[in-house]
């Protein structure tokens, strides 16, 4: 087992494209196992073979449209319009867009591509330093795949059978749990006087406008989820659903998407969905491996320890999965040990969607953290920034992030209030 975890890290390491990396390490796994390669086609097959996998291509689809079609310009006017009388604005309007973006996107990646071309450029304009503009941009982000709709949040359902509304429910507080971290170390810089009030700009749409655009906008993922509570669809046909209402916003109501933009859309969602089937394919022979190798026992022996502390094994999987989220991908790490630390987490008697939550905050928490954290490289990219000064800056809302962690793993109410209320 040790061999198979050093290929793929090593793979990891030297560059190999995280899918082919999970891939291959797996075929060490199988191969050791003296298991006939012939059955890794059928695993590759059978960990695709999902009705939950068909919503994740609309949902990716209906965000995409969303990008391409002016919302981004959008969410930041409307956010910088609401917070322009606050010392440090800018910063807490860079947080509310993120929050609002992330009810679209469902991407830290996005989330941080897009917002960050605008805030790290402009920030800095009021008095901000480049690095603080970055390390607001980056910590926000990874609401983007919390907050529903959230294909984290389907594959999670794929692989632990977790209904895929309640995961979409259970996300809504912990990611404005995120929010208000970043939105508390901002409001102590401010209090500080370390930011500056916010110069807005000359807007030319009225108030009434930008309201009705963000109700339009907002009205997404409530369509989506509100549809899927009330059982008046599933949540593939939901994901249907809300390509038809970004295609009619993008090109009816915003009229700034042609077909050129349609085309580009679909194009660059039929990538990241074959993308993230592969990677889905790759981590199921890598799973199948470590079970031949014997790593469920290993787990089970392992969640012994924790007999009777549920919280003490909470705070072990944040741990494990901070660790993980430096070196894996958030989905193949989803994928590979969330079927490996469910069982204990029935058996001391943890509700799923807390674990959950916990996973999916620790993993989102990874996408920032090197050495493979990829919204970091994002965004030193989009600011043209080095490693060092973004860090620090970023310390702050990391230490704060992981209090909200912290915070999930302790109230199991954060997690499982609104499944509980709105899907009883």
């Amino acid at each position: 087992m040790i061999w198979v975890a050093l290929t793929g890290l090593i793979l990891l390491l030297i560059g190999v494209p995280v899918a082919f990396s999970i891939g291959l390490a797996g075929l060490m796994g199988v191969w050791l196992a003296g298991i006939p390669f012939s059955i890794v086609a059928t695993r590759l097959f059978t960990g695709v073979d999902s009705f939950i996998f068909l919503a994740v291509p609309f949902y990716i689809l209906a965000a995409e449209i969303m990008n391409h079609g002016g919302i981004t310009s959008r969410l930041i006017a409307i956010a910088s319009r609401a917070t322009s009388w606050l010392r440090g604005g800018t910063a807490f309007a860079n947080v509310g867009a993120s929050v609002m973006f992330a009810g679209i996107s469902g991407s830290a990646v996005a989330d941080a591509a897009a917002l960050g071309r605008v805030f790290i450029s402009e920030m800095p304009k009021e008095g901000y330093t480049k690095p603080y503009a970055a390390a607001v941009t980056v910590a926000s982000s990874i609401i983007g795949p919390i907050i529903p709709p959230s294909g984290l949040a389907i594959l999670l359902a794929a692989v632990s059978g977790i209904s895929v509304i309640d995961l979409f429910l259970a996300g809504v507080v912990p990611g404005l749990l995120l929010g208000a971290a970043c939105f508390a170390v901002i409001a102590i810089d401010a209090i500080r006087g370390r930011l500056p009030k916010p110069r807005v700009q000359s807007i030319h749409e009225s108030r009434w406008r930008m309201a009705i655009e963000g109700v339009a906008v907002a009205t997404l993922p409530l369509i989506i989820v509100g549809g899927m509570v009330i059982g008046a669809y599933t949540a593939t046909e939901g994901g249907g659903i809300a390509v038809a209402y970004a295609i009619f916003l993008a090109v009816v109501v915003f009229r700034q998407l042609d077909l050129r933009g349609l085309w580009r859309a679909f194009l660059s969602a039929a990538r990241i969905s074959a993308a993230i089937y592969l990677l889905v394919a790759a981590a199921t022979v890598l799973s199948y491996a470590l079970n031949l190798l014997g790593i469920s026992g290993w787990v089970r022996e392992a969640a012994d320890i924790f007999e009777g502390q549920p919280v003490a094994f909470l705070f072990a999987i944040a741990f494990l999965m901070l660790v993980l989220g430096t070196f894996l991908d958030i989905g193949a790490a989803i994928l590979i040990f969330v079927p490996l630390v469910l069982p204990a987490t029935y058996a001391l008697g943890i509700d799923p969607l807390q674990m959950s939550m916990v996973v999916m905050l620790t993993l989102a928490i990874g996408l920032v953290t090197p050495p493979v954290g990829v919204v970091l490289f994002v965004v030193m990219r989009v600011g043209r920034l080095g490693m060092l000064p973004l860090l620090r800056a970023l310390l702050p809302f990391f230490f704060a992030e992981l209090g909200a962690v912290a915070l999930l793993c302790l109230v199991p109410e954060f997690s499982t209030w609104l499944p509980k209320l709105l899907n009883p």
